[in-house]
């Protein structure tokens, strides 16, 4: 049996000041190919569904062609509340700022996290992307990422883009706060982590190690 992974990606497009921003295509795009190279079935929703939100800053300046199938996939999404995802064998949350306004706060997808948690499937997250997690129990009320090795965008690179004043919340200090063992590397670097079956990247850069950790992972179970 092909093993299925359902990628979940923020609708909400503006930021500040109608300052666009929405899904950070990269930290999409890699794991999509990922994922597809090794033989995964992928499919792609959205917190609202239709099209998604590109971050403008996270365009190439040239087209890739290896992101083209990835990228089709994101002009008319389906909705979350929409769609069954107990079959998935894992979830993964991409980045970019938009999910900090959307991924919290959304109930549906706080409950397929939960139930995925709870059935000890994977959850793979990167950048931004974690923000889903910091609401997420397990059915006795502990948080998932609790004594967890967790990553994040870190409050440092929030600073340095100058945008910690404009979001609900400065990620790696509630994860911190929900009992996660933050993981860092330096601003801007490659840095992933893996815990069981949660794994983590820290930024868009490490979106290509975040995707492979998932596929070890999968092949692990």
């Amino acid at each position: 049996m092909r093993k299925k992974v359902l990628i979940i990606v923020t609708s909400h497009s503006v930021i500040k000041d109608n300052q666009a921003t929405g899904l950070w295509l990269e930290e999409y795009t890699a794991p999509y190919v990922t994922f597809v190279k090794n033989g995964f079935d992928v499919d792609v929703v959205s917190m609202t569904g239709g099209q998604v939100p590109l971050d403008p800053n996270s365009l190439p300046e040239e087209e890739k062609f290896e992101w083209q199938e990835a990228q089709s996939k994101l002009v008319n999404t389906e909705k979350l509340a929409d769609v069954s995802t107990s079959e998935y064998d894992a979830i993964f949350l991409p980045g970019g700022h938009g999910t900090m306004f959307d991924f919290p706060y959304n109930p549906t997808l706080r409950s397929v996290l939960e139930k995925h948690a709870d059935a000890d499937k994977v959850i793979g997250s990167v950048c931004h992307g974690p923000s889903a997690l910091v609401n997420i129990t397990y059915k006795d009320g502990t948080p998932i990422v609790k004594g967890k090795k967790i990553s994040a965008f870190t409050d440092d690179e929030e600073r340095e883009m100058q945008l910690d004043l404009h979001v609900p919340f400065l990620l790696e200090t509630e994860l911190r706060a929900k009992g996660g063992e933050f993981r860092r590397g330096d601003n801007w670097s490659d840095f992933s982590v893996r815990d069981g079956n949660l794994v983590t990247g820290q930024n868009p850069q490490s979106s290509q190690s975040t995707a492979d950790k998932v596929v070890e992972a999968l092949n692990d179970k």
